[in-house]
């Protein structure tokens, strides 16, 4: 993007990423008014039944019986971006639903899941089970078009058990999402700014994003209004784990018919709040670093996770930003302070993630069918991950 003044700040209009000030890194598009055209819509409506069908326990015959065969869905490429996104929805909660849906996890998938499902990641350049895009960024509407994206105003398409806690869960994420466009839409202004050697259009920015990340975090602050803990734990959690690093899995999961695969078992990381880019975005734009360790490893991992798209806008800011070092060689108060606050506002959310992982996940009764609480669903310890996580964030207050 070119600024007023003819420099280039290296990151384009949010348009060309797909996203927008109003809706940040979520679907562009009415999600609930994608066509999808012949099998796949078949399929979908296979999906669409699983509230009812998980809770009897039989989701894995249930699915290799209803499901179409590969061989009569059309080429996934033939699809338009929006309807392999729809479709990656459905597939990929059937796909969690299958290793995750019976008494003990499945170490493998049948064709009619893993090749339409494996067919669908290449498109959209993207992993083969529920990622965060699917989970949440694409899996929403708007109850009334006529009104704002508000957390009273939307709802999910696709579920799992249904019910107030798993929505709630999801949603909020989507308010948070929404919310976070206002703060993407200063990116290009606050490069701008750099640029011109503007520090007081630079402070001002800053201001208004932190006090937007406020706006945020009180959202975050919301989730144990709908998702109980105990109600999370047990029937939220259980379907969102991936097969990488989980003890359940230790080998992963095979996906049969997918002919590059073949007989070895796959292992991905499973859906994961830390594959959304908002925290990312803010990260390379404020110059904030992580130490190169196992958990920079894991944020280096789940980059692969995003939207396509996505990857780009962080790279992006990343490749061109400044902004740190500009406030400090600035030497101004004002400046300082500016940046401060955005700085301790991601570290609160941090902070705020660090304390649910503790009630919702760490505090809960040990399990051994995968739903360990010790492991996050990206695999990882994730409380000693995300204490080290907060903690990196608040040593870049300057």
């Amino acid at each position: 993007m070119t600024n007023q003044n003819g420099v280039e700040t290296g990151v384009k209009p949010l348009a060309e990423y797909g996203m927008s000030a109003e809706r940040g890194f979520l679907c562009d598009y009415d999600a609930s008014l994608v066509e999808l055209p012949g099998a796949w819509n078949d399929a979908a409506k296979v999906a669409l039944r699983l509230p009812n069908i998980l809770p009897s326990g039989s989701a894995r015959s249930f699915l290799k019986r209803h499901l179409p065969d590969p061989a009569d869905l059309p080429d996934a490429a033939t699809l338009t971006d929006q309807q392999a996104r729809m479709a990656t929805v459905h597939y990929s909660f059937m796909v969690q639903s299958y290793v995750w849906g019976g008494q003990t996890p499945s170490d493998s998938l049948p064709s009619c899941l893993a090749v339409p499902m494996v067919g669908l990641a290449d498109c959209l350049d993207q992993q083969p089970l529920l990622t965060y895009s699917s989970y949440v960024l694409d899996n929403w509407s708007l109850i009334d078009p006529k009104k704002p994206l508000a957390l009273d105003n939307i709802q999910m398409i696709q579920n799992f058990l249904g019910g107030r806690d798993e929505a709630w869960f999801v949603l909020v994420h989507v308010a948070i999402e929404a919310c976070a466009g206002q703060v993407l839409d200063r990116f290009s202004g606050i490069l701008s700014a750099v640029a011109n050697d503007d520090p007081d259009l630079l402070e001002s920015l800053l201001v208004q994003t932190s006090q937007t990340w406020a706006q945020i975090n009180a959202l975050f602050d919301r989730m144990p209004e709908s998702c109980d803990p105990y109600i999370y734990f047990e029937r939220v959690r259980p379907y969102i784990h991936g097969w990488k690093d989980n003890p359940a899995l230790p080998d992963g999961v095979i996906y049969h018919g997918v002919e590059r695969y073949g007989s070895a078992a796959q292992a991905f990381r499973g859906q994961t709040g830390s594959q959304s880019s908002i925290i990312p975005s803010m990260d390379a734009l404020l110059g904030v670093g992580h130490a190169a360790d196992p958990l920079r490893t894991f944020l280096d991992q789940l980059h692969a996770y995003r939207p396509l798209a996505h990857r780009k806008f962080v790279e992006d800011v990343r490749e061109h930003s400044t902004v740190r070092d500009f406030i400090k060689n600035a030497k101004s108060g004002g400046l300082n302070a500016a940046y401060n606050a955005n700085i301790q506002a991601m570290a609160d959310f941090r902070t705020r993630h660090l304390e649910y992982a503790a009630s919702y996940i760490n505090k809960q009764g040990k399990r051994t069918d995968g739903n360990d609480t010790e492991v996050g669903t990206g695999g990882t310890p994730f409380m000693r991950y995300l204490k080290k996580h907060r903690d990196e964030t608040r040593a870049n207050l300057l």
